[in-house]
């Protein structure tokens, strides 16, 4: 039999032939992450248990040098002999004037080049065009591998991909199965982190609005393609 567990970041049941993970928070605790949650606890500073050996260990802190004053000083008393054992030059009884150090030049402050500014992405003008480019950053994200440990256990599943109407720059994408479904924004503007998981539930019925239109294939290793898929 199957032992019901959860995950302790969104707190979902972990379904069967899902993959979950123990990590080590501050303190030392467990807790148990699914796959769709191990960004978000690598983010809070928890550590993966299975990698917690291979962390280096923490370098020693170099010897502590002394101030600039210290040091000027050391070095003028190091060379104090020196210029002890120095015989005066005499010429007639009358001691030779030194010539006068040559004017120190003033140092300019140095400029820090201008950083570059954040790079932006340009976001496709047609709606089917900003699909296809929503499509491939989320094939290139980690929540594609997700889905495939998902569909491994749950099969085929339904998908729709539109854009939003409030925000031109982002594109939904509904992936449900019966006993569980999955929405994502993709934000074709942001050069970061482009693709995030709005929601998640069990149930079609707690969609709200018209029904979508699946639009979207999904392959065995979990990306996604424009394509006639199947209603539930």
């Amino acid at each position: 039999m199957h032992d019901a567990v959860s995950c302790d970041v969104c707190g979902r049941t972990i379904l069967k032939g899902e993959r979950a993970e123990t990590y080590l928070v501050p303190g030392g605790e467990r807790k148990l992450v699914c796959d769709l949650c191990a960004a978000r606890a690598s983010h809070e500073g928890w550590i993966r248990e299975s990698g917690s050996g291979d962390m280096p260990a923490a370098r020693q802190r170099p010897e502590q040098r002394g101030s600039f004053i210290g040091r000027l000083l050391g070095r003028r008393q190091f060379e104090a002999p020196a210029e002890e054992e120095a015989e005066p030059d005499w010429e007639e009884g009358v001691r030779e004037t030194e010539a006068p150090a040559p004017p120190r030049e003033r140092s300019m402050p140095r400029r820090e080049a201008p950083r570059d500014p954040r790079h932006v992405r340009a976001v496709p003008t047609t709606a089917d065009v900003k699909v296809e480019r929503a499509l491939e950053l989320f094939n290139g994200s980690e929540h594609a591998r997700s889905i495939a440990g998902i569909m491994r256990s749950l099969g085929e599943p339904w998908v729709a991909a539109a854009p939003d109407i409030a925000a031109p720059s982002q594109v939904d994408i509904l992936i449900a199965w019966e006993l569980s479904w999955y929405r994502y924004r993709v934000d074709l503007g942001d050069a970061g982190e482009a693709v995030v998981l709005l929601e998640k539930g069990e149930e079609l019925d707690q969609l709200e609005g018209e029904p979508p239109d699946w639009n979207v294939q999904a392959s065995p290793d979990g990306r996604l393609a424009l394509g006639v898929g199947s209603a539930p």
